[in-house]
């Protein structure tokens, strides 16, 4: 039988392991895929915490499958499905988990892998490279004006500071001081994380910054919104939307689009974004890829391999 890597109960790492599982059967509108890469996000340990995302409604069924992006090869479209075949390279988010041989793809939010694309970066980018792209559109800054991005080390980050640069933003990135030389080296201008944030982006930014994309949320959110004159401009994937609207600013809109994707495979095909996949780890051993994420001193993206 194929295996996953599950959660089965709300806990912590005693509530993980990994099980035979039945092949998942592809509903309409869905693809099955024999997955090859499964990207790992913080979000994934928050989910077996008992976190839901905005809007996520109904009740889990245990176990759940962890994960909640791969990239893989089609091994049947469901029904309706057009656009997608048997022997298909693709990557997108699943509907039921990743952290496995087999998983189930939404085509709504499944983009054809370009032949360029490794199967480890593809996996990486329908979270965190996605939710990066969605942030910097949603700000709309003109080219030449001055992003500030906290949690810049992370994958999120990393992919906001990539493509803000390659829309013409100048880039303050917030980060410890271990990350100094990865943030840089991404493009932007690095500041050390801590108290007095503000005054440090003041001395790297003495013109100000346009606009604010926080991926750490609490003082970091609240102290980083004093920057900004216009709160239009400030955006969260790390706090609540009412966190966030109490400083004048907003959560991040999801497009949650194959087109999304789309773009941000094109991105990486020419060159404007690097995933930053550090370390890989096969599917017998995800336990150790979702502990390096969440203690949380990650430089980049972390990828769990399989093959059915």
């Amino acid at each position: 039988m194929p295996k996953a890597y599950v959660f089965t109960r709300y806990g912590g790492p005693e509530a993980e392991a990994l099980v035979d599982v039945d092949r998942p059967r592809p509903g309409a509108g869905e693809v099955l895929v024999a997955v090859r890469a499964a990207g790992v996000n913080p979000v994934d340990w928050k989910q077996r915490s008992g976190y839901r995302r905005p809007g996520e409604t109904g009740e889990r069924v245990f176990p759940v499958v962890f994960g909640n992006e791969v990239s893989g090869v089609v091994e049947e479209p469901g029904e309706g499905v057009t656009g997608f075949a048997v022997g298909d390279e693709v990557f997108g988010n699943t509907v039921a988990g990743g952290y496995a041989e087999y998983a189930l793809l939404p085509v709504a939010v499944t983009a054809h892998k370009p032949a360029e694309l490794s199967f480890a970066d593809a996996a990486t980018l329908s979270v965190a490279a996605a939710t990066a792209y969605d942030g910097v559109r949603q700000l709309g800054l003109p080219a030449g004006a001055t992003l500030l991005v906290t949690g810049a080390g992370g994958g999120v980050g990393a992919a906001a500071v990539q493509i803000a640069r390659a829309f013409g933003l100048r880039v303050v990135g917030v980060a410890s001081e271990a990350k100094k030389d990865f943030v840089e080296s991404l493009g932007a201008v690095h500041v050390s994380s801590g108290p007095d944030l503000a005054d440090r982006v003041r001395a790297a930014a003495p013109d100000g910054v346009d606009g604010v994309y926080d991926l750490v949320g609490g003082e970091v959110l609240a102290e980083a919104a004093t920057l900004l004159t216009d709160r239009t401009k400030l955006i969260t994937a790390g706090a609540s939307s009412e966190a966030v609207a109490e400083l004048g600013g907003a959560r991040v809109a999801r497009a949650r689009t194959a087109a999304v994707l789309d773009e941000v495979a094109r991105l990486v095909v020419n060159g404007d974004l690097d995933p930053h996949v550090t370390r890989t780890f096969p599917l017998e051993r995800a336990d150790e890829a979702l502990r390096a994420v969440e203690d949380g001193h990650v430089r980049g993206k972390i990828v769990i391999e399989a093959a059915a």
